[in-house]
């Protein structure tokens, strides 16, 4: 469970029990480990030593920009994909030659943000957003480096809204037109097209994908490189997966297994968009049991989180494991596993107080006899829950505290009523 583990049946963050936190600040509330972060990402960091390569944090999985400094200062680029992520990446005081920019619908305005900034790079996803660049860039002067995104067409076999490297995905184009582009735009003395995007999506379980999406890739820029354009770097997007469930996805070193013979060899520049791998085990969401409730045969564990603050179950069918803070030290879980089912349990629903029946973050769930003020933990719940959350319902956003050892500091403090209808006065 990476720094989140069980002493003598309480629930830690690092050296911190989390009954202390929700004392102190309440529930819900995010809690993250900064050791669990500079874990994930060191691993990363290592695994890819042997190539010229640059990690850029997808700031999209989790946002919090004290977290965003905590990588920043382990060497850290960053991924972006809007103006306001741009923003954020620049209050850590990074070199901005790090950050690269991702998205199908960047604005003019977006664009120049990024060109003044200057970025090191932009992700083209069209034609007509390169042509754009082009005039924006003309116009202000500015020769920037892009990256051509393509479609090699390949499946992670993962949900269908979090695969993008299908030929009928919105995002980038295919591989077959990739050469076209290139051939129209490659030598148009402004944007500098001197790089290939890859992206399959979220949430991989397997290396596998991402050696057929590679091969079809070096083989596009032998033959880019054969027609007389510079290509300097690729860029293997993020997508890798996360240990929803113990020792599901596959690791640091296995992904790096794939990609680095392939292209140790050419040349390039290496650039990697981790988001879920890094964040997702490096937070739990921490909930409080508001009500039992039986309904029919079924029986539900009413909590005071709701869909608003971590959508990814209703949203995805994503899975969380989930497990009271405190248990009899026989039900620590060894693992975090969706069927984990020890003796003293009952299948419940564990549902939020939203007005939708979508409302849930566990159904049939297995889970230890809990009672109304007992704690219980949303594992995995780093990447893409604080980022997604909203005020649905009229509820304030949740806190967000980070563990350093035996300390924790509040990092985002919880919103109030007031600033809920702050910008309709």
């Amino acid at each position: 469970m990476d720094y989140f583990g069980y002493k003598q049946g309480k629930l830690y963050a690092e050296n911190v029990a989390v009954a202390k936190i929700a004392e102190a600040v309440g529930t819900p509330v995010y809690i993250y480990s900064k050791a669990t972060f500079l874990g994930h990402f060191n691993r990363l960091k290592e695994a890819f030593s042997g190539l010229d390569t640059l990690i850029c944090y997808s700031i999209k999985a989790c946002s919090n920009i004290h977290i965003l400094k905590v990588l920043a200062e382990a060497g850290s680029g960053f991924d972006i994909v809007s103006g306001g992520e741009l923003f954020r990446a620049r209050q850590t005081g990074i070199d901005t030659a790090k950050i690269v920019y991702a998205g199908v619908g960047k604005t003019d305005k977006e664009i120049i943000e990024a060109l003044n900034a200057p970025i090191g790079y932009f992700n083209i996803e069209s034609e007509a957003e390169l042509e754009n660049l082009i005039t924006i860039s003309r116009n202000l002067g500015k020769n920037p480096k892009a990256a051509l995104r393509v479609n090699p067409d390949v499946d992670p076999r993962t949900h269908t809204y979090t695969t993008t490297g299908k030929k009928e995905s919105k995002f980038g184009v295919d591989i077959e037109r990739a050469r076209h582009v290139f051939n129209k735009y490659g030598k148009n003395g402004t944007v500098q097209l001197c790089a290939v995007h890859v992206h399959l999506g979220s949430a991989g379980k397997s290396v596998q994908p991402y050696a057929e999406a590679l091969q079809k890739t070096v083989k596009l820029i032998d033959e880019l490189r054969a027609d007389g354009f510079t290509i300097e770097a690729i860029d293997m997007g993020g997508g890798y997966g996360a240990d929803y469930e113990t020792s599901t996805a596959p690791s640091a070193s296995d992904y790096a297994g794939v990609i680095v013979p392939l292209i140790k060899d050419k040349g390039l520049k290496l650039i990697l968009e981790p988001g879920a791998s890094i964040a997702a085990n490096s937070a739990i969401l921490l909930t409080q049991v508001l009500y039992l409730k039986q309904g029919g045969k079924k029986k539900f564990v009413i909590v005071d989180a709701g869909m608003n603050d971590l959508i990814r179950p209703p949203l995805y069918d994503a899975f969380h494991f989930i497990w009271p803070a405190q248990v009899d030290p026989s039900l620590v879980p060894p693992k975090k596993f969706r069927h984990l089912n020890p003796e003293g349990c009952e299948q419940v629903d564990i549902v939020g107080p939203i007005c939708e029946g979508a409302d849930f973050f566990a159904k049939e769930r297995p889970l230890p006899a809990v009672k109304r003020g007992d704690l219980i933990s949303i594992f995995t719940a780093g990447a893409y829950g604080y980022t997604m959350s909203s005020n649905y319902n009229g509820r304030p956003l949740l806190p967000e505290v980070l563990v350093d050892g035996d300390q924790f500091s509040v990092i985002r403090r919880r919103q109030t009523y007031e600033d809920l209808i702050a910008h309709e006065k």
